[in-house]
């Protein structure tokens, strides 16, 4: 991983970016390579052309979104107050179109983004995006993934 010089943490503002984030500071340090970070604020239910009373929804997703961001702030902000350069941004769109344009930009080598599984409804509201990054990336991607849940008792 020499020629890392450029790391990317892709951020959904979801509760698991967090790990995503840890991992990227951690190798940002190991290598001497620049960290960026994009939070991109994708809104299925506000911004897709929906014509349905959900107000509740809206604003728990709103909340969830604004929650996660406070988190990703204090890991950044502890990491800015020992030194370390964070570029952050943040973009309003459809993710892997946003990710795509960073990573072009950017000259990124090595992107981070948890992996997770898209069930039917996050796949309705935001499609395989997950596999559509990494399909058509020109530089490598590192996936993190939750920590397992308990199968239960082998005995």
């Amino acid at each position: 991983m020499e020629d890392v010089k450029r790391i990317l943490v892709v951020s959904r503002l979801t509760g698991e970016d967090e790990k995503a984030l840890h991992y990227g500071v951690s190798l940002s340090k190991k290598y001497g390579a620049e960290l960026n970070i994009v939070h991109v604020i994708h809104d299925p239910l506000l911004g897709g052309g929906w014509n349905l009373p959900i107000p509740a929804i809206e604003e728990a997703y709103k909340e969830s979104r604004e929650e996660a961001k406070k988190a990703l702030d204090r890991i950044i902000g502890l990491e800015r107050e020992k030194g370390m350069t964070i570029t952050e941004l943040i973009m309003d769109g459809e993710p892997s179109r946003e990710v795509f344009k960073v990573v072009e930009e950017k000259k990124i080598d090595l992107i981070i983004m948890v992996s997770h599984e898209e069930g039917r409804l996050e796949h309705f509201l935001f499609g395989r995006t997950n596999e559509r990054i990494v399909r058509r990336l020109p530089c490598s991607v590192l996936l993190v993934k939750k920590e397992p849940e308990a199968v239960g008792s082998l005995d």
